[in-house]
């Protein structure tokens, strides 16, 4: 931690621009000195241009978190499309050009917001959570166009109403806790059983529990070191050079190009996803995910937040991601994403956001060094072929995204009157699936039947019984209304609903 800045210090830096208030690093006694001075000087502008130089700077600090969330990026988007090209029977060419394509989108749209118009915007990222429910979707006849339009349409609607902090509120932490237990452990258990059944396709079922070991001491290793925030770069490095020298194949073949970049070619009903365009039924198909996966934001927001908070020295409060903006920009990401045909459903991006935060450098600087790397990977191509191959893509999956949440999980139920409403997501959730685990225990958490009764009083009558309740039937009617239900016949068939 560091001191407390004078009076006299903090009317200085109130009254003078970034310009003026910038030292060179060889003006102090260490780096780690000159880092925390700059992001206490550091003044963003929203929805005003800020330009490098003038009210901020490139360190070579910023390629860290940079090329952690690339790498991030293209291994969870890899992710993402894959979850969906396998249960509708796309091949890997779609997975790769999806990729390629959604790098594109992501970079342009991180330059403008992130790098240049709303530096406390984190950047646009991918919603790691939603990857185990991506088969439930597709299974349910969900559209990747409609559910993304509804996750963005969604967000603009919890930004306006700035409902980040009124959600995160409602959903207690034994709910949330639970619920991240349930996707971390279905995620992890699945991309085990994905690296063995890869291994025991090429005939050499010995390299999965030789990468899946390293993987966890590698894990524990960084988790010593306090260096977790490397495990994606190295995890991928180190389950890509196991594989290889243990003799799994492997080759580039995606060559330098550009994907297809026409909305018409990823929406035909012969190309791209081969699913043409949504209509009323896939709407409401994918209405409760979209409903769960925008309320599964703040907690995830501000559990980035906390990593500025805890790393950023005081009086950088300015620089700290705004949940509302990122709110804002993941929304309007994930509308436009979709639209022009890709796979990704954002969030906020973790796997930039840790390292950014651990090596104390802002939004900005990070964020256009991070497009400007997705770019260089995207037009390359080379890079989309190693992300997408089995051990790496397992390996991060685990390390950047289940294993983090099976931890997030525990820890939010270590204290106070939790377990009950963490056991209680996990068994809902089992007997249909997340959306229903999830709606169902906040309103009996909420009730004050199960968790902190004390907590529930505090809520209000609003809080405690007329969103929790209203929400629960919402969602239970349109999951009956598609036969998400076991043993309940869908009311679309019943009504002949087209």
């Amino acid at each position: 931690m560091t001191a407390e800045l004078s009076e006299e210090r903090l009317r200085e830096i109130e009254s003078k621009s970034y310009q003026e208030l910038h030292k060179p690093s060889s003006s102090f006694d260490s780096r780690d000195a000159y880092l925390r001075h700059e992001l206490q000087i550091m003044k963003p502008k929203r929805w005003k241009i800020n330009l490098p130089f003038k009210d901020y700077r490139f360190e070579f600090e910023d390629a860290i978190p940079a090329m952690a969330g690339t790498i991030g990026k293209i291994v969870m988007v890899g992710a993402m499309a894959a979850a969906f090209a396998t249960p509708l029977g796309l091949g890997e060419d779609f997975i790769l050009q999806n990729v390629r394509y959604e790098m594109l989108i992501a970079a342009i749209l991180v330059l403008i917001f992130s790098g240049l118009f709303l530096p406390t915007s984190n950047l646009p990222g991918t919603h790691g959570p939603l990857i185990p429910l991506i088969p439930i979707v597709v299974a349910a006849g969900g559209h990747p166009l409609a559910f993304g339009v509804l996750i963005g349409v969604f967000g603009l609607v919890m930004a306006l109403l700035k409902g980040g902090s009124l959600m995160s509120k409602l959903t207690s932490n034994g709910v949330a806790g639970g619920l991240l237990l349930y996707l971390g452990f279905v995620g992890t258990i699945g991309q085990v059983k994905n690296m063995i059944a890869w291994a025991d396709k090429i005939g050499l079922p010995h390299i999965a529990f030789i990468i899946i070991l390293a993987t966890i001491v590698m894990y524990a290793l960084l988790e010593h070191w306090q260096k977790r925030w490397l495990a994606v770069p190295v995890g991928c490095a180190l389950a890509g050079f196991l594989a290889f020298i243990l003799g799994a194949p492997f080759e580039f073949h995606t060559e330098p190009g550009l994907p297809p970049l026409s909305p018409a070619y990823w929406w035909g009903e012969n190309t791209g996803w081969t699913l043409g365009l949504p209509d009323a039924k896939a709407f409401i198909v994918v209405f409760p995910f979209a409903v769960l996966a925008v309320a599964m934001w703040p907690p995830d927001f501000l559990g980035h937040k906390v990593f500025q908070q805890i790393s950023y020295p005081k009086h950088s409060e300015r620089t700290h991601m705004n949940i509302d903006d990122t709110t804002i920009t993941c929304s309007v990401r994930q509308i436009i994403g979709s639209v022009l045909g890709g796979a990704n459903f954002t969030s906020s991006w973790g796997t930039y956001m840790v390292p950014a935060s651990i090596a104390k450098r802002p939004i900005p600087a990070g964020a256009i060094l991070t497009a400007t790397f997705c770019i260089i990977a995207a037009i390359w191509g080379y890079p989309m072929d190693l992300a997408v191959w089995q051990p790496v893509l397992s390996t991060a999956l685990i390390v950047a995204v289940f294993v983090p949440l099976l931890e997030a999980g525990m820890e939010m139920t270590r204290a106070g009157k939790t377990t009950q409403s963490a056991a209680i997501v996990v068994f809902a959730s089992a007997l249909v699936n997340p959306v229903f685990g999830w709606s169902l225990t906040m309103m009996l958490d909420n009730l004050g039947l199960i968790g902190d009764k004390k907590r529930s009083v505090e809520l209000g009558f609003m809080g405690r019984v007329v969103i929790p309740v209203a929400g629960f039937a919402i969602l239970c009617f349109s999951m009956a209304a598609v036969g998400m239900l076991p043993g309940i016949p869908a009311i679309f068939e019943q009504f002949r609903i087209k």
